[in-house]
């Protein structure tokens, strides 16, 4: 029972009725008809082999015998045969031939196998070995059909002196190859049948591939699978392993335009496109992925054709679905525009910066959406201002803020340009009505040929041919124009575009705007600033100054500067930092400067003035704590420098801010280390000074920390770049500022930058004269003539009356009022200056004597004879001085 199954698949493999039957015959036939011939060749190879061995082996053993040693002696010798007899029939059976004769010159035998033999004539041919020749012959001898092989025996002088031949029966040969015979039949036999097994299972595979068909069948299911193959409407492709085309129907030809050869060619010659050839030739599966091919967008299938064990390549199938093109592209262009859009979003308005806002929407625009766009602004917007309404119809002047296409040479007004836009355009129109506007051919546009009939001719000459117009509008505020331009290779413009092109507006204006209310604030924080700030520095001879302001870009700060000419030829300098940006930095600066300027009147040392000061800052938050109900510390920093040019001294004291840099003459740097203090408005502790005396021509340094501070730079880094770039003593004060800068100043300016070079000078000690009064009146005649005397000497007669008057005033005052010892300075710089200090520290007070009063009028007379006067208090007493011009 278990064998009937294969009986059945046997009979049905070897049914000729069957394609699988008729080639299982045919497989057999041809592996019985190569067994066969291959027997065939193998007995007549063995019967010419036998042969060849007869003749080799008597070859060989003739040849052996005849030069064996001793054997021409032996020959020669009384009895040969009883010698060689023995000898030739052990070599004979050493040697496996039938005979081994050894023979005179006559022929007759002196050996032989069969003894009677000897003494007879031998029989074959022995004339060619007499004359030292060797024959080989197949003769029928005394023992049967044989080879033998004669071979002469040479003496010494090459005499032939006999002959030895060797023989053997072919017979003998051929029964070794006999015996393999049936060897050799029973692998052939084994090889039939295991090729007939072979064949078999060939046949069963062929079997189930072709269901048991005929041929006729067969030829009937090829015809109609190639006729509907051809007939369907969808394209199939075929391509082998090698990448060459196996087949192609109809519909496929039609749809990939292929050659009328394109079977058996490789896809990569048939001129297809790179994504096609990349689809056909893929051994991955591909499930209706959309491909264009020429006008045509085709639905692809691919499979491989190997992935179940059959034959490497792929089955490519092809449906045109062209009307999904109309579908697929109105999809394409929403996602273009949402991309621009998303894009427009990302690009406009990184920065608060008007004209730099509207150069982002018109390069957004001009890389998607359009071939040029400009962008055009009220001259109000540019300032941080709001245009005025215009009537309907009026003309408009808007300047031409950004243009960004595709060439550099555009007929279009460039940019920078104070365009005038007659009424009757769409520039004109939609600025004054808000309205967007939608040209679609230029060329029939009368109201916007009206503008410029030359230039607009030369745009239209240039190739564009469609404009939208959108104007720039946020929180009601009208602030300019956008225009978009295309040629006539892109086509006009759409109301889908009219869309796009007014979101893009919608999105910039609101960052236009912001920009403009940012750029009008900043202005005026700018404005407040400069005008809080010093407009040129005071005339004095204490120190060449130059200085360096720079506003940040983001919005001003608190930074601030200040030359201040004090009394006795002195000067202080001044340099602060408020914290935070904006207009109450900027004011809270103002504050501070009127009160150091105001503390600097008093002549209070620089630790006296900052404490001054810290209480401002206090004060003001305790007004702006009263104001929004809770603490709020205005905080700031300040440098406050007093520079004596006849001592060549300097005292300073620091609230929080960097230590200012001092540049000696020759050429070394330090930073001068002074008790740093706390901020002002901190309070707590006290401020102090620390004098430090300078030699001629010394630079002092005092700058903000956003010179030498910021994101990216740490401050010890920015003092050691600062010191490294002083480390020059050849510089004006001007160079030094312009050097400092070029180093220092960062990219991105986030802070204010203040910076104040002061180079130090000296009055001459011929300049300088002081001497002590006594406490008497007589004092004061003498201190008369020696002022007189002195002014002499400097070429100043015509000062001499109103100095002596002074002068006489003064030191009487010290001398009725004051306590001794009492000195007088005079000092001869721009001014004329005359000093008389005491060791009391009560101030005198001008007094308005009436007529009738004796006394009261001296200090009235020095106020009105010179320019100014004071006092000034030092720790030994106070200095009374009075200033006058020459």
């Amino acid at each position: 029972m278990p064998r009937e199954p294969s009986v059945r698949r046997l009979r049905s493999v070897t049914s000729i009725r069957s394609v699988a039957g008729q080639m299982f015959l045919m497989q057999v036939f041809i592996v019985l008809l190569l067994v066969v011939a291959a027997v065939v060749a193998l007995l007549v190879q063995s019967r010419s082999d036998r042969y060849a061995a007869a003749r080799d082996r008597s070859l060989a053993a003739a040849e052996a015998f005849a030069h064996g040693p001793g054997l021409v002696a032996t020959m020669q010798g009384p009895d040969p045969s009883a010698v060689l007899q023995p000898l030739t029939e052990a070599a004979r059976k050493g040697a496996q031939v039938d005979f081994i004769v050894v023979a005179d010159r006559n022929g007759i035998r002196y050996t032989h196998p069969e003894p009677e033999q000897i003494g007879k004539k031998f029989v074959g041919t022995i004339d060619p070995s007499l004359h030292g020749l060797v024959t080989v012959e197949r003769v029928h001898g005394p023992l049967g059909p044989e080879y033998q092989v004669v071979v002469p025996v040479e003496d010494t002088h090459g005499g032939v002196v006999g002959i030895v031949s060797a023989g053997m029966k072919v017979a003998n040969v051929s029964s070794a190859i006999n015996r393999q015979l049936p060897v050799v039949l029973g692998a052939g036999a084994v090889a039939l049948g295991l090729a007939t097994a072979g064949t078999a299972l060939v046949g069963r595979r062929l079997l189930r591939q072709t269901r048991g068909l005929g041929p006729e069948e067969m030829t009937r299911m090829y015809e109609h699978h190639d006729a509907v193959l051809h007939a369907v409407r969808e394209g199939v492709a075929i391509v082998g392993g090698d990448g060459r085309v196996l087949l192609a129907n109809d519909e496929a030809r039609r749809l990939l335009d292929l050659p009328p050869d394109a079977e058996g060619r490789a896809v990569t010659d048939l001129g297809l496109d790179p994504r096609t050839t990349e689809l056909l030739l893929s051994d991955s599966a591909v499930t209706d992925q959309v491909l264009p091919v020429g006008d045509r967008l085709l639905a692809v299938n691919n499979r491989p054709t190997g992935s179940g064990g059959g034959p490497p390549g792929s089955v490519t199938t092809l449906r045109d679905s062209t009307e999904l093109r109309a579908l697929a592209g109105k999809a394409e262009v929403a996602r273009g525009r949402l991309r621009l859009l998303y894009d427009a979003s990302m690009a406009i308005g990184t920065t608060l910066d008007v004209q730099r806002t509207v150069k982002e929407l018109a390069d957004v625009a001009s890389r998607d959406f359009c071939d040029y766009a400009t962008v055009d602004l009220a001259e109000e917007v540019l300032r941080g201002e709001e245009p005025q309404p215009l009537a309907v119809g009026a003309g408009v002047e808007l300047r031409r803020v950004a243009l960004t296409g595709i060439r550099d040479d555009s007929p279009l007004y460039p940019e920078g340009k104070l365009v005038r836009w007659a009424g009757t355009t769409p520039q004109a129109a939609g600025f004054v009505s808000g309205r967007s506007a939608l040209v679609p051919e230029l060329a029939t546009d009368v109201g916007w040929r009206t503008q410029d009939v030359e230039r607009t001719q030369a745009v239209l000459e240039f190739g564009l041919a469609s404009l939208i117009t959108v104007p720039l509008t946020a929180r009601g505020v009208l602030m300019g124009i956008a225009c978009f331009w295309r040629g006539r290779n892109r086509g006009p413009f759409e109301d889908e575009d009219l869309s796009v092109a007014e979101e893009l507006a919608a999105r910039a204006a609101v960052s236009v705007d912001n920009a403009r209310r940012f750029t009008r604030e900043h202005t005026m924080a700018v404005t407040l600033q400069h005008s809080l700030l010093p407009r040129a520095l005071p005339e004095q001879s204490a120190v060449e100054v130059a200085y360096r302001y720079l506003p940040a870009q983001a919005g001003v700060g608190g930074d601030w500067f200040d030359v201040i000419p004090l009394p006795g030829a002195r000067v202080a300098l001044v340099v602060g930092d408020v914290v935070g940006h904006g207009m109450h930095a900027a004011a809270t600066m103002g504050r501070l400067r009127t009160a150091v300027q105001n503390f600097s009147t008093l002549d209070l040392p620089p630790d006296e003035l900052l404490g001054h000061l810290d209480e401002l800052v206090a004060h003001i938050d305790q007004e702006a704590a009263a104001a929004v109900g809770e603490l709020s510390i205005t905080g700031a920093t300040c440098l406050y420098a007093i520079y004596d040019p006849t001592t060549a001294t300097c005292a300073l004291a620091r609230a929080g801010h960097p230590p200012p840099a001092l540049v000696h003459p020759d050429g070394a740097v330090e930073l001068l280390v002074l008790p740093a203090g706390p901020p002002l408005g901190v309070g707590g502790m006290p401020f102090e000074a620390t004098q430090v005396r300078l030699s001629p021509g010394s630079s002092l340094i005092l700058y903000t920390d956003g010179l030498v501070e910021d994101r990216t730079r740490d401050i010890g880094v920015g003092l050691d770049t600062l010191t490294a770039v002083l480390a020059r003593p050849d510089r004006s004060p001007q160079e030094v500022c312009e050097a400092v800068l070029d180093v220092l100043l960062p990219d991105r300016q986030t802070d204010d930058i203040a910076l104040l070079v002061a180079r130090t000078r000296v009055l001459e000690p011929d300049r300088i004269a002081e001497w002590e009064v006594a406490s008497t009146p007589e004092a004061v005649a003498q201190a008369r003539a020696e002022a007189t005397r002195r002014l002499a000497e400097w070429g100043l007669d015509e000062a001499a009356f109103v100095t002596e008057l002074v002068l006489s005033e003064l030191v009487t005052n010290a001398i009725r009022y004051g306590t001794g010892p009492i000195g007088v300075r005079l000092l001869y710089e721009r001014t004329l200056i005359c000093e008389v200090s005491d060791t009391s520290s009560t101030a005198p007070h001008l007094r308005y004597a009436v007529a009738e009063d004796e006394g009261g009028r001296g200090l009235f007379l020095v106020a009105q004879l010179t320019e100014r006067w004071g006092v000034r208090y030092t720790p030994e007493g106070k200095i009374i001085w009075a200033e006058q011009f020459l």
